[in-house]
């Protein structure tokens, strides 16, 4: 026991005193116990893979160390101290046992981060692709893959040499940086390639943010006054509807990527405007026509925002629709042709995972056909009867959840059983 007024022993940090104890511990067991332990001990800190005799003799040389050092230093030595020093000596310590928390840091970053653009590697990007896909099927949530490339990137090189090509990289890596949110991630899988997963992001949403990101980088670029007319090509691959297959999803947004780039280059080649850059809304082929107005009406007023409705949500969710029927290679109907203009123009939600929750409780859903400022039009699995007057919570791409007050306007039974309903927006 120390002497009262004697000073306290300082506090070993903890890989110290895990080696205390593990010394103290070992000094009671069996050789040939011992010999197997640090075998294993050794290969496990250092790789070193050592026979038994070996391993002992080490451990003794560093007792023995120890010693040395502590009356050299006039203090005591740390036993991890005198084992690095005979590992060093030996010329056994061939991988670094003992590295700052900083410095670890820095090595896992560098390992998983592209040196130019500082975004993810491909590396990184097949793992955190696994996860996502893990996590999605065990939340039943959807998660898109936007697989992105340069269009006449080999050219700016070419022309401008290598160093403004590295400047376009950086740029896009801006560009993706810039427009995602903290929960999505971007990847650099290739020279001119990079990837994008969105969790929690269904393929109108998806096709939405890759149209932005395109108009973005192409006036990022502007600064840099580049010869050429670089712009950014995008192909998305949405789970579960495409695939439930990491491998398979990236075949289909490739195979997207390079149809839409096909499309849409010999178009602007021959003049014509880019698919996504006139989007037509497609109206359901068996919903009742809206209720028509004159021309001269004034714009109609939301019930919910009391003012005149922006058109920016549904401008971008008409343009994914017909952006995803462009890409799949199905055409669209029609729309149909109204002789007098609607007081509001619907947008399609097919292909999307829109839906309703209906009622105080929520207990029933319905999937969401079609969206319009003055209504919307809801389809439920089975026949059954709607109240005057419904409340409904309307998941639409793009906007937040909205509480809404509906009437029941007209009703269509389906060939399928499924029943569709038309509603009003009531205040």
């Amino acid at each position: 026991m120390p002497s009262p007024g004697a000073p306290a022993p300082a506090c070993l940090p903890i890989e110290d005193s895990y080696l205390e104890l593990l010394a103290d511990t070992l000094d009671g067991l069996d050789p040939s116990v011992r010999g197997q332990f640090l075998q294993r001990y050794f290969r496990a800190i250092a790789h070193l893979d050592l026979q038994e005799s070996q391993s002992l003799q080490i451990w003794d040389d560093m007792l023995v160390r120890r010693r040395e050092l502590s009356q050299q230093a006039s203090r005591q030595v740390s036993l991890k101290t005198a084992l690095m020093d005979v590992l060093a000596t030996a010329g056994l310590l061939h991988l670094p046992v003992i590295i700052e928390y900083d410095e670890l840091k820095q090595l896992q970053f560098h390992a998983v981060t592209d040196p130019l653009t500082g975004l993810h590697n491909r590396r990184h990007f097949v793992e955190s692709f696994d996860k996502e896909l893990n996590r999605a099927r065990r939340y039943g949530s959807p998660l898109a893959l936007v697989i992105l490339d340069l269009h006449r990137f080999k050219e700016v090189n070419d022309k401008h040499g290598h160093p403004r090509g590295d400047q376009v990289l950086r740029t896009a890596a801006a560009t993706l940086k810039k427009a995602l949110r903290t929960s999505d991630s971007a990847f650099r899988i290739g020279g001119d390639e990079f990837a994008l997963l969105l969790p929690q992001t269904d393929a109108a949403q998806a096709l939405a943010l890759s149209r932005r990101v395109g108009t973005v980088f192409a006036e990022m670029l502007q600064p840099l006054e580049l010869a050429v007319s670089v712009s950014m090509d995008h192909g998305v691959a949405n789970f579960p509807q495409d695939s439930e297959d990491a491998e398979q999803l990236i075949h289909i947004a490739d195979e997207r990527l390079y149809r839409l780039k096909h499309v849409n280059h010999i178009k602007t080649a021959n003049g014509a405007p880019p698919v996504e850059t006139s989007p037509q809304t497609v109206e359901p082929a068996d919903a009742p026509a809206a209720p028509e107005r004159p021309v001269s009406m004034p714009p109609p007023i939301s019930i919910e925002t009391k003012r005149t409705p922006e058109k920016t949500e549904t401008t971008i969710a008409a343009a994914a629709s017909a952006t995803s029927a462009a890409i799949s290679g199905v055409l669209a109907p029609s729309p149909r042709v109204f002789a007098v203009q609607r007081k509001a123009e619907r947008v399609s939600m097919t292909g999307t995972n829109a839906y309703a929750v209906l009622g105080e409780q929520g207990a029933k859903r319905a999937r969401v056909i079609d969206l319009g400022f003055g209504g919307v039009a809801i389809e439920l699995e089975s026949p059954e009867a709607l109240p005057e007057n419904l409340l409904a919570v309307l998941h639409v791409p793009i906007l937040p959840p909205v509480r809404v007050n509906l009437k029941p306007v007209w009703q269509q039974q389906t060939s399928q059983g499924s029943l569709r309903v038309g509603c009003a927006f009531v205040s």
